[in-house]
């Protein structure tokens, strides 16, 4: 019976060696979008917006994490950004916020703040950040749309970050692309969206 445990206590300790030395799968790296609700999918089903079909192209290798909200604007996103970084670990941060403060005709200069704000805080937890540019429609003013469509270049040229082209680029013109608000792109617009996205994302994702 001695002989018996001891041989027993000999072959778990060699498993044990054994799966010890065996390589890990490592766990899926996460991406973290923090948008509105050209992000969240807004008027179409979840499965059809551009995050989910980013989950799709990236397979399993990557977790997409879409955290955006409808009517989200940049002080709201800087507000849920610290508990999204701590719940997800995301390896790649994506920003499209903005809109909704211009919309609102919030100051410039403070979602500006907000934005910077949000990169500094995602790349302190050690993530890579892609900030998508965004425009506003010409009847907010020539000198408003101007000051907000410069706010993502000197951005991204502050925190030397990899940007985005507008995220409804070859869609913002074509009205049969748009849900009746004529705001949200409808779901056939959805891969057209991912396709602006794409260039400057796939790079900090190795691809």
């Amino acid at each position: 019976m001695m002989k018996f445990c001891r041989a027993l206590v000999l072959c778990v300790g060699l498993m044990a060696m054994v799966q010890a030395a065996e390589p890990k799968t490592s766990a899926a790296k996460t991406v973290l979008i923090m948008g509105d609700s050209l992000s969240a999918g807004y008027g179409i089903r979840i499965e059809q917006s551009w995050p989910a079909l980013l989950q799709q192209r990236l397979g399993d290798k990557w977790h997409v994490v879409n955290a955006s909200q409808s009517g989200e604007t940049t002080a709201g996103g800087l507000t849920r950004l610290p508990a999204a970084l701590q719940a997800h670990q995301p390896a790649v941060v994506v920003i499209e916020l903005g809109p909704n403060d211009g919309l609102r005709g919030l100051p410039v200069t403070v979602a500006q703040k907000n934005l910077g704000e949000m990169i500094e805080q995602a790349q302190a937890a050690h993530a890579k950040v892609l900030l998508v540019a965004m425009r506003l429609p010409p009847n907010f003013g020539t000198e408003y749309t101007t000051q907000f469509a410069n706010m993502f270049p000197a951005l991204a040229k502050r925190y030397k970050l990899p940007m985005a082209p507008f995220l409804l680029a070859g869609i913002a013109d074509k009205p049969e692309l748009f849900q009746a608000d004529q705001l949200h792109p409808i779901a056939s617009a959805q891969p057209r969206v991912l396709e602006n996205i794409w260039p400057a994302l796939k790079g900090l994702l190795g691809q």
